[in-house]
């Protein structure tokens, strides 16, 4: 089989990409009208020549990045995830930041579900032998990629997110992304 490597997002050593693997990731995904505000949002910001704002259809909150996985062992993952109980909770915007690399998010605040679920897919994750990343998990959406000097809004950000279930998703190539499988209500 022929491998690309490529390396992973918090530095780690990289992983071999093999042709019947996959790039995985676990996400709150918005509805429709989420994905409308979260486009507000986006829209408002004064990007600099360069940016790269997210497309509409890819806006997302990230539970745990997976990379590459095994396209055998998906539907091992997809019990391991349906195993997990979902319940419903509120996330509220809490500010906006450009992280290192020019990487614009918008912010949630980490209510105790929110940070309880992501625990209980961490450990269904890590029983299937999935690496995590180790930096504390920052509940985010990110609006642009190559935003160093991007202005944000001048008004807080006002917006809550009424999580009811997780996604898996796949990332294709080009940066499109694929649900595979809805968890709970979306």
């Amino acid at each position: 089989m022929q491998g690309s490597t490529r390396e992973l997002p918090w530095g780690g050593m990289p992983r071999v990409m093999q042709e019947d693997s996959t790039r995985l990731f676990v996400a709150l995904w918005p509805d429709p009208p989420l994905q409308r505000r979260l486009r507000s949002e986006r829209d408002a910001w004064h990007w600099p020549p360069g940016a790269r704002p997210v497309a509409d259809a890819s806006l997302h909150l990230t539970l745990h990045f997976l990379g590459a996985f095994a396209r055998q062992r998906v539907a091992v993952l997809e019990s391991a995830l349906a195993a997990q109980p979902v319940t419903t909770t509120t996330l509220r915007a809490s500010g906006r930041e450009i992280w290192r690399g020019g990487i614009a998010v918008l912010l949630f605040t980490t209510e105790p579900a929110l940070s309880a679920l992501h625990g209980k897919l961490g450990a269904a994750l890590a029983a299937l032998d999935v690496a995590l990343d180790p930096r504390p998990f920052s509940p985010h959406v990110t609006l642009a990629r190559r935003a160093r000097g991007a202005v944000p809004p001048g008004e807080p950000a006002d917006l809550a997110w009424r999580a009811r279930g997780f996604a898996l998703v796949e990332s294709g190539r080009g940066g499109a992304y694929r649900v595979l499988r809805v968890f709970g209500d979306g």
